[in-house]
């Protein structure tokens, strides 16, 4: 329909410069004033080219033009279509992108999360293996303080047994070289024995 319209336009065009060249030393004015009368064979001849104009246009024109028209809107259309499947497209993967996003934040901040958890479990366990590990040494030095001083202790029960006995042996000497000191002290040992 639009290609139709504007083959009408063209065709007037070309009938007005025709009319335009067609007359020669005449007026515009004259040509309307007697259209019909005077200048019938012109307003034929016109119209003739015109239709063949027309004829011409339309068997050979016409539907090469259509279809460079119809052929650049089909095109339009296609390149429209893509464009909007491409926007389509673009929205889908800037959701999908943004749930990827997300997904990876998630993941990132859950793996932030056991690795705190890890962290801080570590810590816990040091601390814990550290006390106990304290704990385990201080028993030990207490057991080896007690060790030790019980063999102080001994040892100096024994320097002490042996110094008492060096002493006693010493002052028993002294005692027993008099005879009668030797008699005396048997005798009260047997009356000490025989009151047990």
């Amino acid at each position: 329909m639009t290609g139709s319209i504007a083959a009408l336009g063209a065709g007037l065009a070309v009938i007005g410069a025709g009319i335009g060249i067609g007359q020669v030393g005449g007026k515009a004015e004259e040509l309307f004033d007697g259209l019909l009368n005077e200048h019938l064979g012109f307003v034929v001849w016109s119209s003739i080219a015109f239709l063949l104009l027309l004829f011409l246009l339309g068997k050979f024109a016409w539907k090469p033009i259509v279809g460079a028209i119809t052929e650049r809107e089909r095109s339009i259309e296609d390149a429209l279509l893509k464009a909007e499947a491409a926007k389509d497209e673009l929205s889908r993967l800037t959701v999908e992108n943004e749930a990827l996003l997300k997904k990876a934040r998630a993941e990132r901040d859950l793996i932030l999360k056991e690795a705190k958890q890890v962290k801080d479990q570590i810590i816990a366990e040091a601390k814990d293996n550290a006390i106990a590990e304290g704990n385990k040494l201080i028993e030990k030095a207490k057991v080896e303080i007690n060790t030790l001083k019980e063999i102080a202790m001994a040892d100096v029960k024994n320097q002490i047994a042996t110094l008492s006995v060096d002493i006693a042996e010493k002052i028993l000497r002294k005692q027993f070289d008099d005879k009668q000191k030797q008699d005396e002290l048997v005798t009260d040992l047997l009356k000490e024995v025989r009151l047990n």
